[in-house]
């Protein structure tokens, strides 16, 4: 299983979670530094289109492992809450096309 970390400790506001995200994930330039993008990004993990350094085999999962999240949640909630939608709506958007989950989130 191909595992990515985000430092929950770096994560400060939308933009710090943006900065970490686009050099973890190895998103593309034009990145749009919003969730749209994200989830867009993210929704392609199994398919060569360059949006993230990750090209995931048909069965295989990203484990995203935050680190610092009792401290990210307590200072963060809003951000923690729409990260967890947006993994489950990127793993729905699978199961829509019949294919397995693609994410599975970890908070450390």
């Amino acid at each position: 299983m191909a595992t990515v970390q985000l430092a929950g400790d770096r994560i400060t506001d939308w933009d710090s979670f943006h900065t970490e995200s686009a050099q973890a994930f190895g998103f593309p330039q034009f990145y749009g530094r919003n969730m749209d993008a994200w989830v867009d990004c993210l929704s392609y993990l199994r398919d060569d289109e360059g949006m993230s350094k990750f090209k995931l085999k048909p069965k295989e999962m990203l484990r995203i492992e935050i680190s610092h999240s009792a401290d990210l949640h307590q200072r963060l909630p809003e951000l923690v809450e729409e990260v967890e939608f947006c993994c489950t709506a990127i793993n729905d958007r699978c199961e829509d096309y019949d294919e397995p989950p693609v994410i599975e989130l970890i908070w450390k």
